[in-house]
């Protein structure tokens, strides 16, 4: 695996950029010698946040931790990715023969997570051109986590969402 270990608002440290490659690198039994793992470790307050992506052929394993220590973050962080690479294993295996996992590392997860996605309520909705800013409006009349709208710039689907930090975030399509 190649690692790109980053910071935000951080001093990195050798020992601290040594010691996530270690934790992240246990990860490595389960992806091919060319994946790419970004890691980046910030700081907001009191929060120590540790982000880390894996991308893949056919999909992206992301996991974000915070805690009041960074090593502990880290350790979350591992955690939660090992679960998501073992709930998801059928699911990929099914969807991507060639995805760059190796899955004879993988031990077998628990049968509830062996189920297909089960869709409990679909709703369907008007989407009305607006502007982003309109759109954030909306959703937070609503009470919302997200709001799809149409872009009125754009006039392409968009999604506005609110980030755990409180502050906003846009999907938009990449063309």
């Amino acid at each position: 695996m190649k690692f790109i270990v980053s910071g935000k608002n951080i001093e990195m440290t050798e020992a601290l950029k040594e010691k996530a490659i270690k934790k992240v690198g246990k990860l490595e039994k389960f992806f091919h010698e060319d994946t790419e793992v970004q890691i980046t470790m910030s700081v907001q307050k009191n929060r120590q946040i540790v982000e880390v992506t894996i991308p893949f052929k056919g999909g992206v394993f992301r996991a974000q931790e915070e805690n009041h220590d960074m090593y502990a973050s880290i350790d979350k962080v591992v955690d939660s990715l090992e679960g998501q690479i073992r709930r998801n294993k059928t699911k990929i295996l099914k969807k991507y023969h060639e995805s760059g996992l190796k899955f004879e590392n993988v031990k077998e997860a628990d049968d509830e997570y062996e189920d297909e996605f089960k869709v409990v309520r679909s709703k369907k909705f008007p989407i009305k051109p607006m502007n982003i800013e309109e759109a954030i409006l909306q959703m937070n009349m609503l009470g919302h986590e997200f709001f799809m709208f149409s872009n009125s710039e754009t006039m392409e689907a968009n999604v506005v969402y609110r980030r755990k930090d409180g502050n906003y975030g846009l999907i938009e399509p990449d063309v």
